[in-house]
């Protein structure tokens, strides 16, 4: 099971999904809309954890660092992701009316019901709101940092490592079965089409962006380096490949740090900033995000105006910092915010899931091949402020 990666298990989740509810009789529907109930609900529940248990640890231990290349790194780091946000909210706006037209879910009922009641429930209610949650970590994660509060760092770590072996262990493990109850019921209510074709359209739109982000960076490391951005991009494939197969920035580290370190930086930038990056910059998980939101919002008639996703980016790019290191942790800490601030209910939180977890691994090849030119950015910014 563990060479047969996570994106296997979505894509054959789909396709079961897809193969059965065709010819799934009602119970057997409603016994998957039971267990996806019961799923959701406590992802509702752990939410606010997720949130307490990797933004307050990020916080203390990003604002720990004295250093003028912390901060500079955080900048870019920030700067890069909102702005990879930005560009994919523009891009959705252009593109959907076009390749999405025609198409919409505004009818379609809570996919985790389908069209028959679940056998039960059970209420999973979240120890607090999500916002509750967000105002917790960034209160305890900057006094941890003002207090320099070794103590409250460590249990925040510790918290950190439970709520993501429950990541690792329980919710990814069972999202495939979650996935494939949602496509069964897709496919049982007659809208499975309109979610393959919304797949396809949105996959291409979102490789592409992710390319032409790439190219953006590293033209920009090139030009303050003089370098030939395509070299650079070329010397970092290996680490781009290697975070295909891992699904995780964490685990693509050692990949990085060594293919980094031959794009002309000092290596000690290079040993601090790689593995500072693989926690904060997230510019193609944003990307991935931030499209899939826009298909969903399009696909259930909602408002996407600027005004509204712009706090949006803001928040989310504070929310991913330290995101689990584990295939999916992005979405999973982006999911309160989807629903305080872009109004996500059930059905599109479903979406979303599934929409964004068929295409992680993109994201993260995106996430780890960026950090690259940030630390060359970083490089060479502190090399002229040194003076050197």
């Amino acid at each position: 099971m563990k060479r047969f990666g996570l994106l296997s298990r979505i894509i054959t989740a789909i396709i079961f999904g897809i193969v059965i509810g065709s010819i799934a009789n009602n119970w057997f529907i409603r016994l998957f809309a039971t267990f996806n109930g019961l799923f959701g609900n406590f992802l509702s529940f752990i939410i606010p954890l997720i949130i307490i248990g990797f933004i307050t640890p990020g916080i203390g231990f990003m604002g720990r660092g004295a250093g003028k290349l912390l901060g500079l790194t955080a900048l870019l780091a920030y700067a890069s992701t909102v702005i990879a946000g930005i560009i994919a909210y523009f891009s959705a706006r252009a593109l959907y009316p076009s390749i999405l037209s025609g198409q919409s879910l505004k009818n379609f009922s809570d996919p985790t019901q389908g069209l028959s009641e679940a056998f039960f429930t059970v209420e999973m209610a979240p120890p607090i709101e999500v916002v509750t949650a967000l105002l917790i970590s960034f209160v305890i994660g900057i006094g941890i940092a003002a207090t320099k509060s070794d103590a409250l760092l460590t249990l925040s770590n510790d918290f950190r490592d439970i709520i993501q072996l429950v990541i690792a262990k329980v919710i990814i493990p069972l999202l495939p079965f979650h996935i494939f109850g949602i496509f069964a019921n897709m496919t049982y209510a007659g809208q499975v089409a309109t979610i393959l074709s919304v797949f396809a359209k949105v996959f291409i739109m979102i490789i592409i962006l992710h390319i032409l982000y790439l190219i953006i960076q590293y033209s920009i490391a090139g030009s303050l380096s003089r370098q030939n951005p395509f070299a650079m991009l070329k010397k970092m494939s290996p680490a781009y490949f290697t975070a295909l197969g891992t699904q995780s920035s964490a685990a693509t580290i050692p990949v990085t740090l060594q293919h980094t370190k031959k794009l002309k930086v000092r290596e000690n930038t290079a040993d601090f900033t790689v593995p500072l990056l693989a926690n904060i910059h997230l510019s193609g998980s944003t990307i991935t995000l931030m499209s899939c939101a826009m298909a969903v919002m399009f696909l259930q008639g909602e408002s996407t105006a600027f005004g509204i996703v712009l706090p949006f980016l803001l928040m989310l790019g504070i929310t991913l910092v330290a995101a689990p290191g584990v295939p999916g942790g992005a979405v999973m800490a982006a999911i309160g915010l989807l629903e305080t601030m872009l109004g996500f209910g059930p059905t599109m939180v479903s979406l979303m899931i599934a929409l964004y977890l068929a295409q992680d691994s993109f994201g993260t090849a995106c996430n780890v091949t960026g950090d690259g030119a940030i630390t060359s950015i970083t490089d060479t910014l502190s090399k002229k402020e040194a003076g050197t």
